[in-house]
Order: structure tokens, then C-alpha cells, then sequence
């Protein structure tokens, strides 16, 4: 029996089956070697690592952590004038500031 605590919460789970089934999935070889290396440390093999993730979706009954799509830009012309002021206003307050210099410099940098 394998205990797995995650968000204080201990979930126990039987390491032994009687029968198994085989899980296939295609990834780039460099995030296949990354998680090696983490698991390696952990030293956890990649399988006990997948069944353990598959056990939290069963568990939790949802992927066990959260997923959200990256922020789109704001696009000027579908705002209203409201929505742009407060869209602006957003990014003053957002504690950073930048110099001319360094503005000029992020967008001389990609060309």
C-alpha cells in the first residue's frame, strides 16, 4: 500500500494488481529526459510516477492540478473606451515600471 499526501490530503492506494494494462504516450525526448531526472532524484521510476498521477485523477476525479489557458493580449479595436482605460490603468498599478531607455531597448532586441 502506497500513501500519497498531496494538498494535506493522504490518499492510500494498492501497489499490487493482478492484472495490468499498458499506457502509451508520445513526448519529446528532452521532457522525457527532464522528468527522468526529477524522478531520478526522487528515486521514483517513471511508472509508479504516471500510475501515481493516473490514481489522482481517479481519486480527485479531475486532472490533479490546475490547468488554465495563457493570458491573450488585448486586442485595442474590441474594446470599448472603458474597457481600454481600465485595461491601462491595470498596468500602471501593476507595480512595475519601466524607463524609455529599457522600452527602447525590449523592442530594438528582437530585431
Amino acid at each position: 500500500m502506497v500513501s500519497l499526501c498531496y494538498k494535506n490530503k493522504v490518499t492510500f492506494m494498492p501497489t499490487t494488481s493482478k492484472k495490468t494494462a499498458s499506457v502509451s504516450t508520445r513526448v519529446t525526448p528532452e521532457l522525457k529526459a527532464r522528468a527522468e531526472t526529477v524522478l531520478d532524484q526522487l528515486q521514483l521510476p517513471m511508472s509508479t510516477a504516471v500510475n501515481l498521477f493516473l490514481q489522482q485523477i481517479v481519486s480527485q476525479r479531475k486532472i490533479p492540478f490546475e490547468t488554465n489557458l495563457p493570458d491573450l493580449p488585448l486586442n485595442y479595436d474590441s474594446l470599448s473606451k472603458d474597457s481600454f482605460n481600465d485595461a491601462i490603468r491595470k498596468g500602471l498599478n501593476d507595480g512595475k515600471k519601466f524607463s524609455a531607455a529599457q522600452i527602447s531597448a525590449e523592442l530594438t532586441e528582437d530585431n
